[in-house]
């Protein structure tokens, strides 16, 4: 923009205007801009300085000079000169710029931001010093303001892809996430193959746990450019904590693949394969990870599990400890070793570690706040209240409902409180004078309260003092136990109920379930097959429907105690690892436990009964991992069980 020169007062345009060569201020301004476009910085320089011998006040000539300081990287002048013109015109916008971008090279951000600000006042529609102004704000983390500069310059250009980019960071930083996908995905819609911004899109998406979008963006990604590693290891994640471990395998080896250098590649990798339980690649790939980065605690975590799961505890519970030692309030190696020593019967040591679960987000605890102490044994309990509140899952809650019994004992007024599912079944416990629905029934006045989960822990529980009576729930309802046995028929052959897999959002249902059709071999013997399993997955739907050898009685199941009623007029529970295991077991029935090679800690390791419950046999898979040797073990012992049956 070409600036009227203002001349001093008194003097005459031809005198001041002109050399005796006859060069004039105009056109050695025009001269200095030729040559600065063409890279001839030091003559432009001198063009400037001869036009500002002539007309020492011509703003063209003090923007121009300002430019080529700029150009020469010499901040301070440059500020100097764009001053000088500004105070020769107020109103000069391109100036205002000039020394905006003048103190943006000086370091000067905060400046710059001010004048960006009087340019935009004076030129309003100016496409290029939004555009400056809102990376300044970007880049000094004033992120409000830079979204709202980056929506009024869209305003003017839609369509413009860097905008849209900058607009997506920002949003992100600000926690938006939602507002900056669609940012991303704007700029995906003007340039499909934009990868920085499906990875963008693809990670934001991955911050909100929305794994499927992710997954789509970095697919987008990753068919613009194939050999991405971080694309690669993100979208794994995302397929693992989909379950789609296979996927995820993929997409991790050929991360690691591309980047074996990267310790955070390769320990999401790890990750995947102890997922698909391949636990001795998952440790060679955490070593790696550690003989890079050996700092990190989360590396020796995830050792520490795999080396569990293949039983080499000794290393584990070093893995373990050294995470720790690296990170001392690392809750999830706390809670994993907690968990394997228990395993391992270390009672003392693992009741204490595992209140560690508490403060790990992915157990899920049910967390509660209280006015009153938790209890932990270590307040008398005669004339008190006490709230026991559930706080895991339906079958621990089952489990360590039997030490209601024991604080009981201790001379407190147990008041009892539960999923509402449970209500019903667990109110006639012995020694429980109130049971509640949690979240239904209000709570009454109470002095203390203990996680059920924390009271083996209180009462310093061992193997060889677990209260383990042979029925602790009481007997369901003679009449819901007749109308089961009506239903039943005639008890003329062993009546067995089946339960085949448990709730597949748990995160070890992989290992633990299996799909009914592996229990063919138990369906060819001559018994009264029972199903037990509420909501059958699809393909065993299809299954049971197709076999007329097992009552299926599940939809007139109405709740807990009805399971129990029909589990009363049953004769054996053959079942995984779940809720029914436990009901069967703290209701006294015989009760048979399929169990995987490293199950749950509470069925401890290398025996066959369970010290939680005396009617329990356990199953256990060997090291190959295999239901179906499982399987056979149970159909040669349920054999012989009808066998005796039929001889009595």
């Amino acid at each position: 923009m070409k600036h009227k020169p203002r001349r001093p007062a008194g003097t005459s345009p031809g005198k001041s205007g002109s050399s005796r060569h006859g060069d004039t201020t105009d056109a050695l301004c025009a001269a200095a801009l030729r040559l600065l476009r063409a890279g001839q910085l030091a003559q432009a320089e001198d063009a400037c300085r001869r036009a500002l011998t002539l007309d020492a006040a011509s703003i063209d000539a003090l923007h121009a000079m300002g430019q080529v300081c700029l150009a020469l990287k010499r901040a301070d002048d440059a500020i100097a000169w764009f001053a000088r013109a500004i105070r020769q015109n107020i109103s000069a916008s391109p100036s205002f710029v000039g020394l905006a971008q003048a103190l943006r090279l000086g370091g000067r951000l905060d400046e710059a931001i001010k004048a960006y600000d009087r340019a935009l006042q004076l030129q309003p529609d100016a496409i290029e010093s939004w555009d400056a102004l809102g990376e300044l704000l970007q880049l000094t983390g004033r992120h409000a303001e830079a979204a709202l500069a980056c929506d009024r310059l869209l305003q003017l250009a839609p369509d413009r892809v860097a905008t849209w980019f900058r607009l997506g960071e920002v949003l992100d930083a600000q926690g938006r996430r939602d507002e900056a996908a669609l940012a991303f995905d704007q700029v995906l819609e003007l340039t499909p193959d934009h990868v920085d911004a499906a990875n963008r899109a693809g990670a934001v998406h991955f911050d909100a746990g929305r794994y499927g979008e992710a997954i789509a963006r970095f697919d987008q990604s990753l068919a613009a450019q194939p050999d991405q590693p971080g694309a690669l290891c993100l979208k794994g994640i995302s397929l693992r904590r989909l379950r789609r471990y296979d996927e995820a395998h993929a997409s991790g080896q050929r991360a690691h693949a591309l980047s074996p250098a990267d310790p955070d590649i390769a320990n999401s990798y790890g990750c995947i394969l102890q997922n698909l339980g391949r636990h001795d690649q998952a440790v060679a790939a955490f070593d790696k990870a550690i003989a890079i980065r050996p700092q990190v605690a989360d590396f020796h975590n995830h050792r520490g599990t795999s080396l569990a799961e293949l039983h080499r505890f000794d290393e584990a519970f070093a893995s373990f400890e050294r995470a720790v030692a690296l990170k001392p309030d690392l809750a999830d190696a706390h809670w994993n070793a907690a968990l394997f020593r228990l395993l391992t019967g270390d009672f003392a040591r693992g009741w204490a570690a595992r209140e560690w679960g508490r403060k790990c987000r992915a157990v899920g605890f049910v967390e509660r706040c209280f006015d009153v102490p938790m209890w932990l044994a270590d307040a008398p309990l005669a004339g008190k209240t006490i709230l026991l509140h559930s706080d895991e899952g339906l079958g621990d809650t089952i489990q360590f409902a039997r030490y209601a019994t024991m604080v009981a004992a201790e001379g407190a007024r147990v008041v009892l409180e539960v999923d509402g599912v449970l209500q019903p079944l667990m109110s006639g416990i012995k020694g429980v004078a109130q049971c509640l629905a949690r979240g239904i029934d209000a709570l009454p006045v109470i002095d203390y309260h203990c996680p059920l989960s924390s009271l083996p822990l209180a009462f310093a529980t061992r193997l060889d003092n677990i209260p383990a009576a042979p029925c602790y729930l009481p007997r369901p309802p003679a009449e819901r136990c007749e109308r089961w046995e009506q239903r039943l028929g005639p008890h003329d052959r062993m009546r067995v109920g089946l339960v085949w897999s448990g709730n597949p959002m748990h995160l070890n249902d992989h290992n633990r379930s299996m799909a009914l059709a592996r229990l063919a071999p138990l369906l060819a013997l001559d018994a009264q097959f029972v199903s037990l399993q509420k909501d059958p997955r699809p393909a065993d739907k299809a299954v049971l429907a197709d076999r007329r050898d097992i009552l299926d009685l599940t939809a007139d199941i109405r709740d807990f105690v009805d399971t129990a009623a029909l589990i009363d007029r049953l004769d054996l529970v053959v079942t995984v690892d779940t809720s029914v295991a436990h009901l069967a077991g703290a209701l006294g029935k015989p009760t048979w436990i399929m169990l995987p090679y490293t199950p749950d800690y509470r069925w401890l390791l290398g025996r066959a009964d369970s010290p939680w419950y005396p009617s329990v046999r356990l199953f256990r898979q060997d090291e190959h991992r295999d239901y179906e040797t499982v399987v056979a073990r149970v159909h040669d012992a349920l054999a012989q069980q009808i066998a005796a049956f039929s001889a009595n």
